[in-house]
Parts: C-alpha cells; structure tokens; sequence
C-alpha cells in the first residue's frame, strides 16, 4: 500500500481560484495565476511556481520590477513554437521598451484574468494582436503621463526608447525604474494610440529571437519530465492493445514483487503501476499479467477500412452525409469530359519529442497539475469532473512542452485525466504518469484516415465547370460537425470558375480515437486540391501555375496571386533545371495564412529525393522573421516526413508501429534546403504554426508528376 506521507500542498488555494458561481462560459471560473519561479536563464523563467504575484498597475500581461526589467505574461503554451517571443516583441514595440531587458513567463490557467487559454489553430499571434498592443501602449501611456507630470512639461513631447523616458528639449531623462512608482499611480487609458507599422524599430527585425535557446541549449529548461515533488511517485499504465478493449482479468501479484512497486490497481482505462521510480514502474507493468476482453473492440485492418471507406463513397453504405460547398444544381448532369480521381489518407501519429507525461496531486478537494498543457482551460474542468470538485479548485501550472503538434489539446484530454485517477488513489502524494515512446504510438488520437473522390469537367476555356466530392473522414469532435474534414476544399478559389459543385461529407464511427494533427483537414485536403489542379493542367495543356494563376484571377484571390508570382521568381518556374530533376508546385490557404513551395525533386528508384524547397509565405505583418523561416523550414520537415513514410496501420485492430524502428521518420542527411521568403505587409499577423505543413506534399507529388506523367493516389509516397 502506498505510504500517504502527506506533504505541504505546493499550491495554496486563495480566493481567486475559487469558483464563484455560474459556468465556464459565463465568466464565472476563476482559477490559477501567472507566477514566476527563481530559476531564470536568458530571459524565460524555466517553469511556474510560487504564489499568487501582486497586482500589477499595467494589467493582467505586463509586471515591471524596480530595477525597471519588464516581464511580459503569456497565456499561450509554448510547445517550441517560440509564440513567447513574438508576444513578448508586440508588448515591447508598443510600449518602448530594451528588449535586453524583456523576459517571459508562462501563465497559470486563469480564466478571468487572460480568458480561454490554448494553443491552436495557429491563432497564438492573430488572438494576442490587438490585445497586446494595447496592454504594452497603455503602459507606456502611463510612462508618459508621469514624466509629464514630474517635469512638468507637455505630453506630446516626451519620448521613449528603449525603457528610456525623455523630454529632448531640456535634455532630461529617466528609465522605467526611475518613473515606475509615478507610473503606477497613473490612471491607464482606454484607447491608447498605437503606432504605425512605419514606426516598428522591433517588430518585424531579426532582434526578435527566441528567448530559451540558452536553456534548450544548455539542459535547464524545465519540462514535466523534470519535474520532482516530495514525496513523487512514478505510474505507468497498461492499456488494451486493441482500442476499446477492457480488462477482464489481472493479476499483480509478480508486480508487487518488483522492488519499488508500491501499488497496481485497475482504471477505466487499464491497469496503473505505481513506484518510487520510473523504472521501477516500467518493470512492474511488464510483470503484470492481464486478460483482455475485445469482444466490443475495434478489430477491423486498415485494409478492411480502407475497404469500407471506398465503399461509403461510392454509395454502398446507408452512412448519411451532410453537404459541403454545393452551390448551383449540384454536379447536375455531366455532358463533358470528366476527370475522377480518389485520395487515401492513413491515420497519423504525431510522435513529438516528448511523450505524453502529466504531474498531479490530489488533496482533498484540491488537484494540481503540471504539464506541458495545450488547452489548460480544458485539462481544468476534466480534471475536476473526474475528482469530483469544481473548476476553481484544479490549479494547473504549464510548462513548456517538447512538442504536442495536436497531441496535447484532445478534448477528453486522456493522459490528464488518467493521472488524475491515479493520484487519487495515493494518499495525497504527487504522482507523475509517463507514457513511453511505445504507448504514445499505439494510444490512439491520431489523424484521421480519410479518403476523398473527386470528379471534374472543364469547360471551353480549359477551366473547372463543374466539380463532385466525396469525402469520407471521422469527426474529430463528439458535437458540432466535421467541418475540419473539408477545410481546405470549402472557400477554394479553384471552385469559382465552376456553376455547379456538390460536395458530400461522411463521417463513420470507427473504434480508433482520433484528434487535430498539424494543420487538421489542410493535411490531406492540399493534396486532393493542388494535385488534382496540376493534373487538369496537363489535360488543359497549360502550364500548372499560369492555370493557377488563371483560377485565382477569377477568383478575385489576390493574395494567392501576389504569392504565386512571388513563387515563381524566386523559385526558378519556368526555367531549365538538370535532367532527372523535376520541380513541383503548390499553393495553399490555411488558418489565414497563403503559402506556396516550389519543390525539385529526382526519383532514387521509386524514392523521391527532396534537395531544395523554395517557399513564399503571407502572412500578415511579419513580427518575427526569424520565427516565421524557422516555422516554414520545420513545417516542411514535418510534412515532408509524414509524405514520404508518414502511416499508422492497424493488423486486425493491433497498431503495427510502435516505435521509430517501424516508424520511420526524415533524416538530416533527407531534408531539403530551404529558402523562405516573407511578403511584406501590413495586415494584421497570422498564423505560422501550420501552414508550412500542407503545401509540401503536394509539391513533391507534382514534382512526380512532372517526372513521370502519373499522378499520386495515396500516401506516404514510401511504402514498407
């Protein structure tokens, strides 16, 4: 039995993590807090901790210490992405400050004070905009008003630069430090003003970098794998290996004699494993001796669902659809010519560097939870429904994850909750579940596996007239549609030319658990959009971007226009390249975001060889330009590794790929070179986690297509 040994709870309850009444929605949860924590390297405070900091004069983001350095909250996770910086550089730019003296720190889950709280979507810049810059305008508002008012001189002529405060005219000066008591006093406006893109000194400059390379680069980065508490006990769980099965039988007693067991005992979704260590858990989970019941199981191969999706779409199933993108008669009558083509997609693992690991104790009424969290607000009310308590009592301290690329943000939020169930279980001691690179693989909440039919005619003109869909895709949430399968084809401007299109979207009930995978329905819908387009060019015997180019100008698409032409000049369209070489090219919309590859590419016997990606991006103001290549260049490292090799297959309900020796993923010595370019503008910024991913596939199977005159059918391009 385990040894309760309670220890002091770390975080205390005060009254602004209570619940007062009311439901999430209503406004009414309030929990959690931005904290600092004393281990600080290069500007990012390693991980939270503490109490609740004071009231800050400049809002809920922005906390200005006496020596005059600013910390900037921020609300979103950091799962590598490096969104902390870009953040961090719009509170910076508008409010004046020495980016030198700029650090960050992560957020607790807190409701009131920073509304829902998650990464995803690539919304992190795009939802923090105007926020931020409002946040960091009115602090440096309050600057202003409180050297006016110590010098006694106009307003408008006081300037600030670099945490610097000064009237030119009598040549006084003083730092934030000196000013911020009298800052602090000073009544924050409404509607400050906020600059100009012409006025950006740091937005949109390469002095916006990441500020935790130093820790990343050094080990001192915190992530829920490091994290140790008094008294912290390690849980492995065992789960069914077919989705769906359940425990019908166990037997711990070889796990008990494991030296550093202390428990076993079943959960809803297996049977848990708790020792003094991970090793000591890994060991008593292998002891264990369990029977499964599958008799409600997924059992079905890849192949029989593959078999079954092909017939859906075809119209042999009773499945019911519901319609996307139908405008005019519907496909009515084909009279033309008509080009069909069919997509398979298999499932996906997301496979970060980090696998699923979550740190929780429960006291009482009382949960805390540390994790690298991509939707804490979530995590929070899971949490409390299975401890049975409220909301406000579930403090959850985010940490930055070793990536997640949806992994971490499903909405059952599992690996949380199966902490949770253990921690109750252990007498008020903290418990670390860690799953292994093998359970991570084979649990589940992958991409969907989808398969898309389309059909097409062209009129005169060689352009689209009319277009057919069917699309077969499980939803990847319980309520409110499938819309994600489909994102991608709806709102096409390769749909405008067309008076008729009839779009039918069926989404099955398979036993696999599925859940937003990098860049969600654009994954595969850029495949069937920019592969059919290039294969209706060579029907029409023109050249693939002039017919693109074409469709956008019908379209009124003048930002894919502006990225296509941009493309094609900097990526060498059009001109000789070395024989055995072919280049490919895509152009994709995603979360706001218009992104074009130009891919060259030689076959190696029937393996595609990647050496150069050049890439074209919009999107919006451009306030991390080193963020934004580094995104590009890992989203088509992404992409590419899941197009060529990328497949999580089942032999009768069992997944075949455990681990990377099944799974094989893009070397170093395979990934292209990269040359991204960024248009400049100054709309509003968007997002740059995910658009880099779903142009690439594409590209290469254009490229492919080049070379071989066949068009691709399924992915990964690699097989076995």
């Amino acid at each position: 039995m385990i040894d309760p040994s309670p220890t002091k709870p770390r975080f205390a309850m005060t009254r602004r993590r209570m619940i007062l009444g009311g439901s999430l929605a209503g406004g009414a949860l309030i929990v959690g807090y931005a904290a600092t924590h004393p281990a600080e390297i290069g500007g990012v405070l390693l991980s939270g901790g503490g109490e609740d900091p004071p009231p800050s004069a400049f809002g809920s983001f922005i906390r200005i210490a006496p020596d005059g350095w600013v910390t900037v909250v921020n609300k979103q996770q950091e799962l590598g992405q490096g969104i902390h910086a870009g953040i961090a550089a719009i509170v910076a730019e508008e409010l004046d400050a020495d980016w030198d003296r700029v650090r960050v720190v992560d957020a607790r889950s807190n409701f009131r004070a920073y509304g829902m709280q998650g990464s995803a979507g690539s919304r992190s810049m795009a939802s923090n905009w105007d926020g931020m810059r409002a946040a960091g305008a009115a602090a440096r508002s309050m600057f202003v008003d409180a050297a006016a008012l110590r010098w006694q001189v106009p307003r408008r002529l006081i300037e600030v630069r670099d945490g610097v405060v000064s009237h030119p005219a009598s040549n006084r000066r003083a730092t934030f430090a000196d000013l911020l008591a009298d800052a602090a006093r000073q009544t924050p406006p409404q509607s400050p003003r906020l600059k100009p893109a012409s006025e950006y000194r740091l937005i949109g400059t390469d002095r916006v970098r990441r500020k935790d390379s130093l820790p990343k680069s050094t080990g001192a980065q915190v992530y829920t794998q490091d994290v140790q508490r008094p008294g912290l006990l390690v849980a492995m769980v065992a789960h069914s290996p077919r989705f769906g099965g359940r425990v019908a039988r166990y037997d711990i007693s070889d796990a008990m004699k494991v030296k550093g067991v202390v428990d076993a005992f079943a959960i809803d979704t297996g049977i848990a494993v708790v020792a003094e260590n991970t090793i000591a858990a890994r060991r008593g989970r292998d002891a264990l001796r369990i029977e499964w019941d599958d008799s409600t199981a997924e059992w079905r191969s890849s192949a029989d669902l593959f078999r079954h999706y092909h017939d859906v779409a075809a119209g042999k199933s009773d499945l019911s659809a519901e319609d996307f993108a139908t405008r005019g008669e519907g496909a009515g009558e084909w009279t033309g010519e008509m080009a069909e083509f069919a997509f398979d997609f298999p499932y996906l693992v997301h496979a970060p560097m980090e696998t699923l690991d979550c740190v929780a104790r429960v006291d009482g009424w009382n949960v805390s939870i540390t994790s690298g969290s991509h939707l804490p607000i979530v995590d929070q009310v899971q949490a409390a429904r299975v401890a049975l308590t409220v909301p406000g009592k579930v403090d959850v301290e985010v940490i930055p994850a070793g990536g997640s690329f949806g992994r971490r943000g499903v909405v059952s939020a599992d690996y949380v909750v199966e902490t949770v169930r253990i921690a109750k279980r252990t007498g008020g001691r903290p418990v670390k579940l860690i799953w292994t690179r093998e359970d991570e693989m084979t649990g589940g909440y992958y991409r969907p596996m989808s398969h898309h039919r389309v059909a097409v005619s062209l009129g005169s003109d060689g352009l689209p007239d009319r277009w057919r869909f069917r699309s077969v895709c499980q939803a990847l949430l319980p309520v409110g549609g499938n819309a994600q399968a489909v994102e991608g084809i709806v709102g096409s401007p390769y749909l405008a030319t067309a008076a008729h299109v009839e779009g039918k979207l069926y989404s099955p009930d398979i036993g696999v658990p599925v859940a937003f995978w990098r860049s969600v329905g654009n994954a595969h819908t850029a495949m069937v959009m920019e592969h059919v387009i290039d294969q209706l060019a060579r029907r029409a015997g023109r050249d693939s971007a002039a017919y693109r180019r074409a469709l956008y100008a019908r379209a009124g698409a003048a930002k894919r226009i502006a990225v296509l032409d941009a493309l094609c000049a900097s990526g060498g369209w059009g001109t000789p390249i070395e024989p055995g070489w072919a280049r490919g090219i895509a152009v994709h919309e995603a979360f706001g975001t218009t992104v074009g590859q130009i891919a060259e590419v030689r076959l190696d016997g029937d393996r595609p060889v990647v050496r150069r990606v050049v890439a074209v991006v919009d999107c919006g103001i451009a306030v991390a330009p080193d963020q934004i290549r580094a995104q590009m260049e890992g989203g088509i490292g992404f992409g590419l590794s899941a197009a060529l090799y990328g497949a999580t297959t089942l032999k009768d309900g069992i997944v075949e790929q455990a681990n990377f020796d099944t799974h094989p993923m893009l070397r170093m010595n395979e990934m292209p070179a990269v040359e991204t370019h960024i248009l400049p503008t100054t709309t509003p910024p968007t997002g740059m986690g995910e658009p880099g991913v779903p142009p690439i596939a594409p590209a290469v199977a254009n490229a492919l297509l080049a070379l071989t005159g066949r068009g691709t059918t399924s992915l990964p391009f690699v097989r076995g």
